[in-house]
C-alpha cells in the first residue's frame, strides 16, 4: 500500500491554444482528431506530473464531443487525476472554447484517459496514492470506480456471450441490419 499521497490539485494542468484554419475539418469546424491529439498531450502531462514518471496511454475510456469548436476560438483543456490504482491513473479532462471577442465560454468536450506510469526501462512503476480533499474529488473517484466496473463487466460479457446462438441472431431483426451469413 502507498505511503506517499499527493493531492488532486497537485496534478492540475491546463493548456490553451488558439484554433487556426489549419485545424479544421471539411465542415469548417475544428477537427476532432486535432482535439484528440491535444487531449492525449494533456493526459500525458497530467499523469507524468502527478506520478513523477514517464506515462503511456493505456486506454481512451470516454471522449464526448458536446459542441463544435470554431476557428478563432481559444480552446482551454483542464486536466486532473481522478483515480489512481497501483500504476495507473484515470485523468479527467474538460475542454472549453472561448469566443475571444465576446468572452462567451462553452463546454465542448469531456474525456477520460487511463495512463500508466513507466520507469526509464519501460517497466511499470507504482504511483502515489490520491489524497481526496473535497466531495467533488470523492464524486469523481467514485465515478471512476463505476467506469472500471462497467469495463470489467463488458469484458466479461464479451468472453461469455454466444453471438452465434439462435436467440442472438434473432434479436438483430429489430435493428437496421441485414443478415447474410456465409458458411465457412
Amino acid at each position: 500500500m502507498n505511503t506517499t499521497f499527493k493531492t488532486v490539485a497537485s496534478s492540475n494542468i491546463s493548456i490553451s491554444e488558439l484554433m487556426l484554419p489549419s485545424h479544421t475539418n471539411f465542415s469548417g469546424k475544428i477537427h476532432g482528431g486535432y482535439i484528440l491529439s491535444l487531449l492525449d498531450q494533456i493526459a500525458f502531462a497530467c499523469a507524468s506530473k502527478f506520478s513523477g514518471n514517464y506515462c503511456v496511454t493505456a486506454s481512451v475510456d470516454t471522449v464526448n464531443f458536446l459542441k463544435p469548436i470554431d476557428v478563432g476560438e481559444l480552446v482551454t483543456l483542464k486536466a486532473c487525476v481522478n483515480y489512481v490504482g497501483n500504476s495507473s491513473m484515470i485523468i479527467g479532462i474538460r475542454v472549453e472554447a472561448e469566443n475571444i471577442q465576446t468572452g462567451k465560454i462553452k463546454h465542448c468536450n469531456s474525456s477520460y484517459f487511463t495512463m500508466v506510469a513507466k520507469d526509464k526501462d519501460g517497466k511499470i512503476v507504482p504511483v502515489p496514492g490520491l489524497l481526496l480533499s473535497n466531495l467533488n474529488e470523492v464524486r469523481r473517484f467514485h465515478n471512476c470506480l463505476k467506469q472500471i466496473a462497467l469495463k470489467k463487466e463488458k469484458d466479461y460479457h464479451e468472453e461469455i456471450f454466444d453471438y452465434s446462438s439462435e436467440k442472438s441472431l434473432a434479436s438483430l431483426e429489430k435493428y437496421n441490419v441485414l443478415l447474410e451469413l456465409k458458411k465457412n
